[in-house]
């Protein structure tokens, strides 16, 4: 036990000390210009004594003290596991489904209006998981589909009065276009290189949306957007067919788990098809994978596409539940998001994405009572999580090591 601690104590006072010259300017600074330090010291020293704690427990357990509570609970764990196992996955998709169509029915709207977002972004997690987790293609500015496909909807809307279901695919084709667009000159890179591009393109399609005034009217953003809308049956009178508009917040819920659900089953049988073979085999080694015949330019571009597409549908969904479009929701932190959830959940790991996602939009909803700090018990959950967890929640089965990986 003194053994292990003696290898963590160091890094641990830095932290500690890191942690209070962080603490200070934002607790210790008020707006009328005066400087305290006793709620930074308060703050601060609850979170010391609460790490020590878990310090504590981590180095007991790595020298065996703690072996006999440890293996109980990991024999209970591994029961658990094999039991659940022997249940058909089917089983598990029924009751998940079912929980989440009755959800609205037994939560209020601010729940509802998080569950909204929440499968806008698996719906984005998943579109850059084919690029990033199946390819193995790092981009920085995916945010720009998302954009892309938010407004096609509204300028269609607004001047040709087209409705949602109509715009949906045409918003998924353009951005699938603009993928290929934007796609084509980069992706003869690799690595860094391409991560860079990458970023400066979504930063062109961002900066052209809020100058370009005669189309999108720049930073103004376009408003009076209409929300989707159904033709329902009515008996009243005989039968007739009946426009209801989905504006309420449980419909559009419901229009989101569509098109969630959607996302989930189409990047699943691209998985597991011939082609997703071949983005895995780039992924782990391109060099190889060319060498074997995968013409590994046009299926990176397809990836790039592919992931594109799923970003123009959640884009056009964003624009209707929203009603109203603007630059400012296309940012590089957009990008940088919907990248954490999927290097958080897992690469290449559908399951992990959708938790990884629900975490990353839920968590700072919970941390909201924290207020100041709110975003810094956010970020060093993040990183506890990540230190314990680095493949990602739910690791893919299939994931190797890339090649530049290996040489370095």
């Amino acid at each position: 036990m003194i053994h292990e601690f003696k290898k963590v104590w160091k890094s641990y006072t830095i932290g500690l000390l890191w942690l209070l010259g962080l603490l200070w300017p934002l607790l210790g600074i008020h707006p009328d210009g005066t400087l305290s330090f006793d709620t930074t010291f308060t703050v601060w020293l609850y979170i010391a004594v609460g790490t020590s704690i878990c310090l504590l427990l981590y180095i007991l357990n790595k020298s065996g003290s703690l072996d006999a509570i440890s293996r109980p609970v990991a024999g209970l764990r591994d029961t658990f596991g094999r039991a659940s196992s022997k249940v058909p996955n089917w089983v598990w998709m029924i009751i998940l489904l079912a929980i989440a169509f009755w959800y609205p029915f037994f939560t209020g709207r601010y729940a509802q209006d998080v569950a909204t977002n929440v499968m806008i972004y698996i719906c984005l997690g998943l579109g850059l998981n084919v690029v990033v987790g199946l390819c193995g293609l790092l981009d920085l500015g995916y945010i720009a589909f998302y954009g892309v496909g938010a407004y096609t909807y509204a300028l269609l809307n607004i001047h040709f009065g087209m409705s949602f279901w109509i715009c949906l695919p045409i918003a998924a084709a353009l951005a699938m276009i603009a993928g290929c667009i934007i796609g084509y000159p980069t992706l003869r890179m690799r690595g860094d290189y391409l991560a860079i591009v990458t970023l400066g393109f979504g930063e062109i399609v961002r900066i052209l949306l809020n100058n370009w005034m005669s189309l999108t009217n720049g930073p103004n953003g376009i408003l009076g957007v209409n929300p989707p809308s159904i033709y329902i049956p009515s008996f009243e009178g005989g039968f007739s067919l009946e426009l209801l508009v989905l504006k309420k917040l449980h419909y559009l819920y419901y229009v989101a788990l569509f098109l969630a659900i959607v996302t989930i089953i189409s990047v699943r049988h691209l998985n597991f098809s011939r082609i997703g073979r071949a983005w895995e085999s780039i992924r782990e080694d391109e060099t190889a994978a060319e060498l074997m015949g995968v013409n590994t330019f046009k299926l990176k571009l397809l990836a790039y596409a592919m992931g594109a597409l799923f970003a123009g549908l959640a884009g056009a969904f964003f624009c209707a539940r929203m009603r109203f479009v603007s630059p400012e929701s296309f940012t590089f932190l957009e990008s940088a998001m919907v990248l954490s959830m999927v290097v958080l959940g897992g690469m290449g790991s559908i399951p992990g994405i959708i938790l990884g996602a629900a975490a990353l939009i839920i968590l700072p909803e919970v941390f909201r009572e924290f207020e100041t700090y709110r975003m810094l018990v956010f970020g060093m959950s993040m990183v506890v999580m990540m230190l314990f967890r680095p493949a990602g929640l739910i690791p893919a089965k299939r994931m190797g090591k890339r090649g530049e990986e290996g040489e370095g």
